[in-house]
C-alpha cells in the first residue's frame, strides 16, 4: 500500500521527539487580490501607502500590483504569528481606506477579472533587482492562473533536513 504525502507527513511528524517539535518555528504567507466595490480587479498600481512592493518587509504583490502577499516575520508561537498577521492586515486595511475605496477580495476564488492581458504586472522598480522582479513577474502569464489567493503556513523543525 502506497502512503499519500499527508500520510507520510503525519507518520513522520508523530516520529519526532516532543521537545524538537517544540522548537518549531512558523510564519504567514497571506495573499489577497485588490478589489473593487464592484467586485472587480483593482488595476491601479501598488498603493503607495503600503511601501515599497520590492523591498517591504511585509507587504508585497505577488505576480500582479493586484495581487497584495502579507508576510509575517519567523514566529515560536502560534498567538505570535497570528497577532502580527493581524497587525499587518489591518495596517494594510487602514492604509486601502484612507487611500480610495479599494478593498482585500475575502475569498480564494477570484473577483471579477478582466482580459489576462489587461492584469497589470507587478512592477518592482528601475533597479537592476527590480527590474528582474519585474521580469520575473511577467514570465507568470497568464495571471488568471495565480488569482486564487489565500493563506500558506511556512514552518521549519529544527534539525530537520529534506
Amino acid at each position: 500500500m502506497s502512503l499519500t504525502p499527508s500520510h507520510l507527513m503525519t507518520e513522520r511528524l508523530q516520529a519526532l521527539p516532543t521537545a524538537q517539535l517544540q522548537g518549531m518555528r512558523r510564519g504567514i504567507e497571506k495573499e489577497s487580490l485588490r478589489s473593487r466595490p464592484d467586485g472587480l480587479l483593482a488595476l491601479t498600481p501598488h498603493p503607495a501607502g503600503l511601501g515599497s512592493a520590492l523591498t517591504h518587509p511585509h507587504i508585497t504583490t505577488d505576480y500582479s500590483e493586484s495581487q497584495l502577499e502579507l508576510i509575517t516575520g519567523v514566529h515560536a508561537s502560534v498567538d505570535g504569528c497570528l497577532d502580527e498577521l493581524t497587525r499587518i492586515h489591518q495596517f494594510t486595511l487602514r492604509t486601502l481606506a484612507a487611500q480610495g475605496d479599494e478593498m482585500l477580495w475575502a475569498s480564494s476564488m477570484p473577483c471579477g477579472l478582466p482580459t489576462d492581458e489587461t492584469i497589470p504586472l507587478g512592477r518592482y522598480g528601475s533597479s537592476n533587482v527590480g527590474r528582474w522582479a519585474t521580469a520575473t513577474g511577467g514570465a507568470c502569464r497568464p495571471f488568471r492562473a495565480f488569482t486564487t489567493t489565500g493563506p500558506c503556513r511556512v514552518w521549519a523543525v529544527p534539525s530537520i533536513s529534506a
